[in-house]
């Protein structure tokens, strides 16, 4: 990590954990890992943006309205409400997506911070150029983050350790890292990292 460095923690949210309307298989087995690259991120005064999908309770992203998604992750809901155990730092920027009713946005870089500042525009302001990213899932949001990343001339890292996937095909994630791979995305470890550290 250098001090161009940010965490992103993407959408880990009560309706993607086990027992939530979309759950992921073993989603909240990424909530202590990710707690650990915060504190290493934190300790080294680096950035951390935590997303969160934000959606109205009308919107084609739902099935009910043409989407291929139950309901899920509604504005000001239980279940949009991160995980109860990530421990998001005080300095952490909240970036919600997903909040105009006639798109998808599974990409992070979508969201916007409170202010309305986009997120692309919020980490080259912070002077952001590498962006380690985990979280939830990845064969959508992380995927399309990592590569939309990449096409705005992010370095992106994809941390294996912090990640699961939807796999609505068994082999959805396997093929989601091969896809973020061939573009250039990066990976690495918590142990890795905490070596360097």
């Amino acid at each position: 990590m250098t001090n161009d460095s940010a965490l992103l923690i993407v959408d880990v949210q009560n309706d993607f954990c086990p027992g939530g309307a979309l759950g992921v298989t073993e989603g909240d087995l990424v909530v202590p890992v990710l707690n650990r690259y915060i504190e290493l991120f934190t300790t080294q005064g680096l950035p951390v943006f935590a997303t969160r999908d934000w959606h109205p309770a009308m919107t084609s992203h739902f099935k009910a309205f043409g989407g291929v998604w139950p309901v899920h992750c509604v504005q000001g809901s239980t279940g949009a409400a991160f995980h109860p155990d990530l421990k998001l730092p005080p300095h952490a920027v909240i970036i919600s997506k997903g909040m105009d009713p006639s798109r998808d946005d599974y990409s992070a870089l979508h969201g916007i911070a409170p202010d309305g500042t986009p997120l692309p525009d919020l980490l080259r302001q912070h002077g952001v150029r590498k962006v380690y990213v985990g979280g939830l899932a990845t064969d959508y949001c992380v995927k399309e983050s990592v590569l939309e990343g990449i096409a705005r001339g992010f370095t992106m890292v994809y941390l294996a350790d912090a990640c699961r996937g939807v796999n609505l095909q068994p082999e959805d994630t396997e093929k989601a890292e091969a896809e973020m791979a061939r573009a250039g995305a990066g990976t690495a470890s918590l142990v890795e990292l905490a070596a360097k550290g």
